[in-house]
């Protein structure tokens, strides 16, 4: 399961921003199934940053989200983050030096 959240802080805040992201990627990245959590900047627009998470399953994320230290300094900075696009998908080709792996999807078509 990739969890995939944009950000544009205020300028002002980008600061404020780093400090509660450095935090927030830690404690994820500390929790049962988690298998990753990179923050990046668009090269192109310096002010835009995307949080990608990787977990093993969809359980694996929503349990992530329960410890009282990840409601206190995750779910806050995740609630900032950009509604106009869906940020959880599911993992459909996964690459590395093995090669690619297709997971079957979770979703039924529609």
């Amino acid at each position: 399961m990739l969890l995939v959240c944009r950000f544009v802080p205020a300028e002002a805040e980008r600061e404020a921003f780093l400090a509660r992201a450095r935090r927030a990627v830690a404690l994820l990245a500390a929790q049962p199934g988690c298998e990753g959590v990179d923050l990046g900047r668009a090269v192109e627009e310096p002010g835009h940053w995307v949080l990608v998470a990787r977990f093993t399953t969809v359980t694996a994320y929503r349990r992530a989200l329960q410890p009282f230290d990840v409601r206190e300094h995750v779910v806050p900075l995740l609630s900032e983050a950009l509604t106009d696009e869906p940020a959880a998908h599911e993992r459909a080709l996964v690459a590395d030096a093995d090669g690619v792996t297709e997971h079957p999807s979770l979703l039924t078509d529609r």
